[in-house]
This record gives C-alpha cells, structure tokens and sequence, in this order.
C-alpha cells in the first residue's frame, strides 16, 4: 500500500509539472484578419488595407484619410496526429512495465471560429484613433475517454481575446508613430486521467494588461518600411476550484514588413516577426491532488525549455482592376519547442501556403477572404513524466500537426 501511494503521489506532482505549461504555451494564432490570412501575414505591420493592421502596428494607422471599420472571422480546421508511439505504464499490484502500442490515433485536433473587429477614425491631420478585439494565442487538441495514455493526452484548451485600443501620430509626411493597450482574456482547460481516475481538472480565466508600439517610414506612396512591438503581460488564471491556480507568462512580440508597389498592378511585401517564446522561464502552478487525496494542494515551480522562435513570409498583390484584387503569400514559420515536446500540443516548423482576393462592392465597401493550407513536419521524441519514473511513459512518439484556415470580411470606409 505503502508503494501504491508513494507511485501515485509522483504521479500526480509528475503530471502537474510536466502539463501545466501546455495550458500556457499555446501556439501562436495568426488570425487578425482574412486579408492577412491570404497573404501569409506578410506585410501586414504595415499594408494598411483596412482597419486590421491596427492590431499588428499602431503607426500604421496614420496611413488612413477617412474611417475604416473590418468586420470578420477565420475558422482554423486542424488535422493532429500521433503517428506512432508506445505507451508504457505500470501494473500494479507487482509494478511490472507493461506496453501498448497507440500509433494511428487521429482526429486529436479540432475546428476553432476566431472572429475579429477592427475600427480606425482619424482624428485630425496629425492623429488617429484604434479599436480592435481578435486573439493572439490558441490550440486544443483532444484525445479519446478511452485512449490509454489519457495522462500524456487528454484534454488540452486554450482560448484567449485580445480588446486593444491605439493612438498614431503622424510627425512628418515620411514618419508616424503609434502605441496602444491591451485587455487580454484567457480561458483554458487541462484535464488528465489514470486508470479511469481523474488526475488532474483545471478550468482557469484570468486578465492581464499589455502595451504595444510602432513606427512607419514612407519612403514614397508606394513604399513603406513598418515596425512594431508588442509587450505581453504574465496572466494569473484562477479555477474553478479556489485551490487552482497558474501563472502565465506570455511572449512579446517584435515585427518588422515592408510593402513595395513596383507598376501599377503589382506590390512585393514581407514581414519578419520575433516571438519571445524563453519568456516561460518559470511558471507557477497551483492545483489540488485528485487521486486518493494524498496532498490537498500543492503550490510547483517549474522550468520549462521553449526557445525564442519566429516566422518569415513574403507575398505580392495584384491589383487586377477596380473590382478584383488577388493576392499570395508563403511563411516559414519556426517551431518554439525545443528538447521537452509533449503529445498533448504537437509542435513543429511549420509552412503556410496562403492566397485570398478582394471583391470590392463599391468604392466604399470590400468583401475580403483568405484560405492557407499548413504543412507541419513528423516530430520524434520520449515523453516522461518524471526523470524518476521510467513508467508511465511515452516512447517513439511520432506527431505532426497540419491545418487549414479560411477567413471572411468585410470592411467599410466613411
């Protein structure tokens, strides 16, 4: 009996230090718009098409000579699989390691609906004023009640809302600067199980606020040079239980686009963004012991190895005539994992294949869309819960994770 709750109690710590950080470490979603999405994202710190790019850089906001409003949604289909694996678990009562193969399960990802709302009004000559709501972070995957290695998969969900609001200032004909807050939201969901016992349950919502900067330089109409900064706040998530608890702490956000319109049909633009993915140096969890109610609670700090990561796209517009603009775009966009992966968030580099058009109604009114097919790459790697225990664990995991997003707007000038 002794051992049986000396395992289980190693268990429960093992699961709350291993998983805790796939509530935080969501990936990064790129879904301000559907005219981003068709281009890969590239230039969008900087095109100033419609009111979405006060989301990716303040500054660019002084681009505008009358109001703008974008109204719109991308629906993000994921395909996750765990290719290949073995699942190595302990047999109790004699502890002998027992193993089972759980290569083939799909269907461990989903489909999420990411709307966005944009607004620019310029104020005067010099200064313009932004509102925007769209997220920034999140993923779920899901695996089966019935999957054996329930304590690696489970359930994993995170959702999070961005509500911003921006200022620009124009000093020159050439250079503008903006800057804004931000009122994040974040939801998410871990839940985990052994032996059909619930090992861990958490159900957490926090708020934290953020800043964000940038700066444009116009070379001329047709080009311009866009920076902008986004600082990231840390958000302490509460449960619904009084003893759960973490903190969070979020990536900041650098990015860089340039947009070039060479004749009178086609423009080149692109973009390079950093994301500060080390900032998870450590998280604090605090959570409540489930099986056999060995500890009532239990407060863990854990170190957990993500690398600085990031994406490069490049695109082009063309502007077909008064009615129809097509545009293309590709990125490279690089993993934050590093030497610790987990079945439960399937990471890996990732390239997007994206093209979308504008249909313009009137010279006031545009309906946009956007379509990206991802290609991830096959990950291998161990899962263990402890470095203590050689069982429960994962071995010659294999996973990949690709998606396809799709995205509908439609934006107003007044």
């Amino acid at each position: 009996m002794f051992k049986k709750r000396l395992l289980t109690s190693a268990i429960v710590s093992a699961i709350a230090i291993s998983n805790a950080p796939a509530f935080a470490a969501g990936f990064q979603l790129n879904s301000q718009s559907a005219t981003g999405l068709g281009r890969a994202f590239a230039g969008d710190a900087v095109i100033a098409d419609n009111a979405s790019v006060a989301a990716r850089n303040p500054a660019a906001m002084a681009l505008f000579k009358e109001a703008n409003f974008s109204l719109g949604f991308n629906v993000i289909a994921t395909d996750v699989r765990l290719k290949n694996g073995t699942y190595n678990d302990i047999k109790i009562p004699d502890f002998t390691i027992t193993q089972e193969d759980i290569s083939g399960t799909d269907d461990i990802g989903g489909t999420s609906f990411v709307p966005n709302l944009h607004l620019v009004m310029p104020l005067n000559e010099k200064w313009a004023w932004g509102l925007s709501a769209y997220s920034n972070f999140g993923t779920a995957t899901e695996f089966d009640d019935d999957f054996s290695a329930n304590l690696f998969g489970g359930k994993t969900s995170i959702k999070s809302m961005n509500l911003g609001t921006s200022l620009s200032y124009r000093f020159t004909e050439h250079f503008s600067v903006g800057a804004g807050l931000d009122l994040i939201y974040g939801k998410g969901e871990l839940k985990r199980s052994y032996k059909g016992i619930t090992a861990v349950d958490i159900d957490a919502t926090g708020t934290a606020f953020g800043w964000n900067a940038g700066v444009v330089y116009e070379f001329n109409k047709d080009h311009r040079l866009g920076l902008s900064y986004r600082a990231s706040p840390t958000v302490d998530a509460d449960g619904d239980n009084p003893t759960d608890k973490i903190s969070l702490p979020l990536p900041d956000i650098a990015e860089f686009s340039g947009y070039h319109r060479l004749n009178e049909k086609f423009a080149a633009h692109y973009s390079l963004q950093w994301v500060q993915w080390s900032t998870f140096d450590t998280i604090n969890i605090q959570t409540q012991d489930m099986l056999l109610g060995l500890v009532p609670s239990q407060s863990i700090d854990k170190e957990y190895q993500w690398k600085d990561a990031g994406h490069i796209s490049v695109g082009g517009t063309y502007y077909l005539n008064n009615d129809w603009t097509l545009r293309a775009g590709y990125m490279y966009d690089i993993a934050a994992t590093d030497e610790l992966k987990s079945i439960s968030i399937p990471d890996s580099d990732r390239q997007w294949l994206s093209a979308g058009f504008s249909y313009h109604l009137n010279p006031k009114e545009t309906i946009d869309f956007g379509f990206t097919y991802l290609i991830g790459q096959d990950v291998t790697f161990d899962e263990h819960l402890s470095p203590d225990l050689d069982a429960p664990s994962i071995t010659g995991a294999t996973t990949r994770a690709d998606a396809i997003l799709f995205g509908l707007q439609y934006s107003r000038s007044f």
